[in-house]
């Protein structure tokens, strides 16, 4: 191999582990972010991507690829009626108002979780799946370890505020990424923009859906203590991308600027992509 090829390889292996700064947002508020495309796992932006923060209720998206992974090995179904004990009537937060000693099919409960980010039916789900939910707790911490995950420790299932709960956009992305590609489905219940439970209307908080063109989920977050936090994915043509941005002091910040991520790097594949073999641009 001559000198000029190996140098080749090499400018590229370092591009793809250390992707340019200058894209897209030198003004970036937000305390960290990251977008990768998930086709070829490239990471085309990233921002103090390994600075600790809680992951507020983004910790629901390890919650929902434990259901699936239950249900994808039979240990539950969708059409399961959960009980529902007291405690997680008990919890605070944006909730389904579940009913004390009632049954709740799991379907809803995701549904619940997915799109109106309800903690009562994210404490339901860990019981149900876990046994108890001390036993989900040490299951996502697991999982966490199992997919790389060097950075996050969970505390509980929905994300509110818990001393020594922690992440990192990096962390949420590896999450994200392994979530929809493993399990596509779940974006049927995150692209949903309302849920109707009981007669209630549930919105969902991610307010791409509907407006970003090919967004279709993850999720959204928000505690004191971390600011607003999101984990967005949008598809157009055969390129999904996923956007992570958290510590954002509002959720117009944050909303702004993980389009502006999704925007550059669907511009940064498109181009990558008409570049012709050899030549760079």
């Amino acid at each position: 191999m001559n000198r000029a090829r190996k140098f080749i390889i090499f400018l590229g292996i370092v591009l793809f582990l250390h992707p340019r700064q200058g894209f897209p947002l030198e003004d970036l508020r937000s305390r960290s972010a990251i977008v990768v495309d998930v086709k070829t796992s490239r990471v085309l932006y990233a921002h103090h991507p390994d600075s600790p923060i809680a992951p507020a209720s983004i910790t629901k998206i390890m919650t929902l690829y434990l259901l699936f992974e239950a249900v994808e090995a039979g240990k539950a179904s969708w059409q399961d009626h959960v009980f529902v004990d007291s405690s997680a009537c008990r919890m605070g937060g944006t909730r389904m108002f579940l009913i004390p000693n009632s049954r709740v099919k799991l379907h809803d409960l995701a549904l619940g979780t997915a799109v109106a980010s309800a903690n009562d039916a994210a404490w339901v789900i860990a019981h149900h799946i876990g046994g108890s939910v001390e036993n989900f707790v040490k299951m996502m911490n697991i999982k966490a370890e199992e997919l790389g995950m060097k950075h996050t420790h969970f505390k509980n299932p929905h994300g509110l505020p818990e001393k020594g709960q922690v992440t990192t956009a990096r962390d949420i992305m590896i999450l994200s990424q392994d979530y929809i590609k493993r399990f596509p489905m779940a974006l049927t219940l995150h692209s949903q923009p309302t849920f109707n439970y009981r007669g209630r209307i549930l919105r969902n908080r991610n307010h791409l859906l509907g407006h970003y063109p090919g967004a279709d989920g993850i999720k959204t977050g928000f505690i004191c203590e971390s600011g607003y936090n999101i984990s967005a994915t949008a598809s157009r043509g055969n390129t999904r991308l996923i956007a992570v941005v958290l510590g954002a002091r509002t959720f117009r910040i944050r909303d702004r600027e993980v389009e502006k991520l999704l925007d550059e790097g669907f511009k940064t594949v498109t181009s990558s992509l008409s570049t012709p073999p050899g030549r760079g641009g």
